[in-house]
């Protein structure tokens, strides 16, 4: 079952491509002609967004087969085929681009995760998302994510108490914000705080928070950091961290490694539909 938010996204795509008609395929093919394609790998990748493709064909023509060879989450090789179609030409063709939109993009976010998931194996950190995320597809992008072998972080801001820098420069320190924030947020929610010098870190503890977020720190710093904090606290690392150097701050011994390029940067992959 998908979400009455992802249900409004598929609507919109399909109005946006389809919504005057598909002329090209209208002008070629009789209404009744049909023919089957494979949904082919193009490039090395990890699947995600196959229900959401199924959706969008079922959607332009409910008599559309759509038959996943793999499930969401799968490693696949160049060449490999992740799904076939069958169905009315003119709905195959019609609801190619939209299905393979969400298919790619969705399979470029958990590509992406899986990478930086395989980069840190064996370190004990945990590679986790962020809200740097395509407005409308939150939703998607997370589950994408979770695909990729990652995990995810607040959904909304609803979803736990995190105070970063604005907060604590509007309230005139950590210990302040932390106190105010367990004072008045729900007992059930833990209490991250972000801190961008080691001597913040105390004053963070002292205060209650559950989860420390260091924020911008090198490796060596996250080290140090780790040290102090021991068992009192959670401990994350953010801010600038790439394929390249995730390793690193995974080494550091950090609990939590939060990226916002595996739902802001990541790359399209390579997916075709071959009749």
């Amino acid at each position: 079952m998908l979400s009455p938010a992802v249900e409004t996204l598929i609507a919109l795509a399909l109005e946006e491509d389809l919504g005057r008609g598909d002329v090209t395929s209208e002008a070629i093919f009789d209404a009744q002609a049909k023919v089957s394609g494979q949904i082919v790998a193009k490039e090395p990748l990890t699947v995600a967004g196959l229900a959401i493709a199924a959706e969008v064909f079922k959607r332009v023509d409910e008599a559309t087969r759509f038959a996943a060879r793999v499930d969401d989450g799968q490693r696949m090789g160049k060449g490999e085929i992740v799904a076939v179609v069958e169905g009315r030409t003119r709905a195959l063709l019609s609801a190619e681009r939209t299905a393979l939109n969400f298919l790619q993009r969705l399979s470029g976010v958990a590509t992406l995760t899986r990478r930086f998931v395989d980069a840190v194996a064996g370190t004990g950190a945990r590679i986790v998302d962020t809200r740097k995320t395509t407005p409308g597809w939150r939703a998607l992008d997370k589950e994408a994510v979770r695909a990729g072998g990652g995990a995810n972080h607040r959904v909304d801001l609803a979803a736990g108490v995190l105070i970063k820098d604005n907060h604590v420069a509007a309230c005139g320190g950590v210990k302040a914000a932390v106190e105010r924030a367990r004072a008045h947020a729900p007992h059930s929610l833990r209490v991250e705080v972000e801190v961008t010098e080691l001597l913040q870190i105390d004053e963070a503890l002292a205060a209650g928070a559950d989860i420390i977020l260091l924020d911008n720190f090198d490796p060596a710093q996250v080290k140090r950091a780790v040290e102090q904090i021991g068992d009192r606290a959670i401990v994350e690392v953010s801010g600038g961290i790439t394929l390249e150097t995730v390793r690193a701050f995974a080494e550091a011994g950090p609990d939590l490694i939060s990226v916002g390029a595996l739902t802001h940067s990541a790359r399209a992959v390579d997916l075709s539909l071959e009749m």
